[in-house]
């Protein structure tokens, strides 16, 4: 048999992949064996669906199987890849920051349901991580300005290599602080904060890409999980404007919990907003962007 009968192509290369890691239990065998392709070859979803006998090269077969390798061990394709989509931006990341999650889009929706597109406002991202929610606004929003603070000076610097590879860092900076230690009262239109809340006890039945990839310090929310949201309450009620808005994201299960130490800090029309899969992700003083139409996206005031 000859060397180009046994070559791989685009073709069978994906389907290989996308049958070893639906064996071994891999969420998403499809889109994840797909990235990786694209990422060993060079190749886009485009020349997948058109050129799908193209063969790949031996340097590129070999990129694959090592990037196959490492998603059977639960190695998320983000850590793999360097990079992640969230919202409409591409977010470079490593193991010193959260993997951003489509979850926590719903921040960024109430964000947009909140401030019109050409409103100009001030916005604080606490515990930013890989900027993520804080570069999401500034992309959707030309008017605003941002801070991102966060407690690991690695975290801090990967935000502001997003910063300037979105060129946007003209409009934010981040600073190492622990949530808005440092920051006066009544500075911010927006606050808005992913916090860790998973109870300590229930980080090791995580799954491992979360577990074993993910930064500790960005998932452990104390014993009971509330422990970030007992502390943000009463700081983000100090240092948000009078009418300003905040959004923090909370475990599926914790959205009485956390409405209620924001009502006892002080804030009143909370309301617990669900994601797109139904469930409790983000408590709010601001709209809820599942109900209502969208406002508009353009134009100034009339």
């Amino acid at each position: 048999m000859s060397d180009q009968n046994t070559q791989p192509t685009l073709l069978t290369a994906w389907k290989g992949a996308q049958a070893r890691l639906k064996a071994a239990g891999v969420d998403s065998p499809s889109i994840d064996a797909r990235l990786l392709l694209e990422a060993a070859t060079g190749a886009g979803r485009v020349d997948i669906l058109n050129d799908p006998y193209r063969a790949l090269t031996a340097e590129q077969a070999q990129g694959l199987e090592a990037m196959v390798q490492r998603r059977l061990r639960r190695e998320p394709v983000s850590r793999i890849l360097g990079r992640k989509g969230f919202w409409k931006i591409m977010l470079n990341v490593t193991p010193d920051v959260l993997s951003p999650r489509p979850d926590t889009e719903t921040v960024v929706d109430v964000i947009v349901r909140a401030f019109p597109a050409y409103a100009t406002f001030d916005m604080i991202d606490l515990g930013t991580g890989s900027g993520a929610i804080l570069l999401a606004a500034l992309a959707e929003r030309r008017g605003a300005r941002g801070v991102g603070t966060d407690i690991s000076t690695e975290a801090i610097a990967v935000a502001r290599e997003n910063a300037a590879n979105l060129d946007l860092n003209g409009r934010c900076t981040f600073i190492r602080t622990d949530w808005a230690a440092g920051f006066a009262d009544d500075s911010f239109d927006l606050v808005v904060s992913n916090p860790p809340y998973i109870p300590t006890g229930d980080i090791a039945g995580l799954d491992p890409e979360v577990r074993e990839h993910d930064p500790h310090l960005a998932l452990d929310g104390g014993p009971d999980g509330l422990q970030p949201y007992r502390d943000l309450a009463p700081e983000i009620a100090r240092i948000l404007r009078p009418e300003g808005v905040f959004a923090v994201e909370i475990g599926w299960d914790q959205g009485e919990a956390v409405k209620a130490l924001f009502e006892a800090a002080g804030f009143a029309d909370v309301k617990v907003v669900k994601d797109l899969g139904d469930r409790d992700r983000v408590v709010t003083n601001g709209p809820d962007p599942r109900v209502g139409p969208i406002p508009d996206v353009e134009g100034p005031v009339q």
